[in-house]
């Protein structure tokens, strides 16, 4: 074969994998696409059009993304849900559902999609704050996607997609660190415990009505230790630079609230899988044990002075960014870099895919 026959004949494969429904991937035992809810651990740019500083469409966001395009992914590469598909077999990055650059068949055809919002929260009052895509508002998104299923695929091969589907929730970060712990309102009617019970709550409710709309195969992240960002380090006017211990100890409390909840989600929901994925266990790894990973630095964020950067604040201090992210957990003050994303995506790959796939 000529290395023009050879050239022609991988553009006819890849053009035949273009129009594969995404249902072929079943073939493998694994699951036809990856349908995401959630803030900006998973927001691939869903914020990037609309009114709110919480952003990551600018340099130097995405700087060891493919072609070094910042998509809105708040790192400097792929996400977690970006390694979780590729690992699923499907494309290596999942789109976001509101970015202009898809036609309705090529969202349909993705074999994944991204609801998540940075900022947003389980509380409706977070979203508010931030000014940004509520839960709930993600969950109308899953439902205008699943007619788009429809129109481009058939009914039989959209309710094969939606049913087949993995389906991740990535949220509850911001609850804490932007409005519990930042405002007065929730502490005023609520203890942390009362609020960690409220906020688990809203968690059984968003996976109740995934159910109800297709989902059955629903993986859950709990959250990393809060107190270690680096910018609860800042902001930690009592022992300054180290872990915030409390916030650390909400984390927990949600966490344990939270496995519990999934747990009885999978008992009670017929022909459902829903599992918690300790998420908590491994960034505490690599806070523990930095060289263990290659990591030199996990106090700080790459971006800036590594000590408060985040969003807006990342992109006007780049010549303070450091030049080798893989050195660093974090890529800015909030957000973890690449290569913790890719760490913790192996751990959910390893750990958890078995418990709904």
């Amino acid at each position: 074969m000529t290395s023009h026959q050879l050239s022609y004949c991988c553009f006819l494969i890849q053009l035949l994998k273009a129009f594969l429904p995404c249902s072929a991937a079943t073939a493998a035992g694994k699951a036809p696409a990856i349908i995401v809810f959630g803030d900006s651990t998973v927001d691939a740019g869903n914020n990037n059009d609309i009114p709110t500083v919480f952003k990551a469409n600018f340099p130097p966001y995405g700087r060891d993304f493919d072609g070094g395009v910042a998509t809105g992914r708040f790192s400097n590469g792929r996400l977690v849900t970006d390694f979780l598909s590729e690992a699923l077999g499907l494309p290596s990055s999942v789109p976001a559902y509101l970015d202009s650059g898809y036609t309705t068949e090529e969202l349909a055809r993705a074999c994944g999609v991204t609801f998540a919002s940075a900022g947003t929260g389980l509380d409706d009052l977070t979203a508010q704050i931030a000014s940004v895509i509520p839960l709930s508002q993600q969950l109308e998104y899953f439902k205008e996607y699943k007619e788009k299923l429809k129109v481009v695929h058939g009914e039989d091969v959209a309710k094969e997609i939606i049913t087949e589907a993995l389906y991740v929730f990535s949220i509850g970060t911001n609850d804490f660190i932007i409005n519990y712990f930042a405002l007065p309102l929730r502490p005023a009617a609520y203890s942390t415990s009362g609020y960690v019970a409220y906020l688990v709550g809203l968690a059984i409710v968003a996976v109740r009505e995934a159910y109800e709309l297709g989902a059955r195969r629903v993986l859950f992240a709990g959250l990393t230790p809060l107190g270690c960002l680096p910018s609860a380090r800042t902001l930690n006017l009592l022992t300054p630079g180290r872990c915030n211990e409390e916030n650390n100890h909400a984390a927990l409390a949600f966490n344990a609230g939270l496995e519990e909840a999934m747990r009885k989600l999978n008992d009670e929901l017929a022909g459902a899988r829903v599992a918690y994925s300790d998420v908590y266990s491994v960034v505490c790894s690599i806070l523990s044990n930095p060289s263990d990973y290659g990591f030199v630095n996990v106090a700080q964020g790459c971006c800036g002075t590594g000590l408060i950067e985040s969003s807006v604040l990342c992109g006007l201090n780049q010549l303070l960014t450091c030049q080798d992210d893989d050195e660093y957990a974090f890529f800015d003050s909030v957000h973890p870099s690449e290569k913790t994303y890719e760490i913790i995506a192996n751990k959910i790959i390893n750990a958890d895919f078995k418990k709904v796939l």
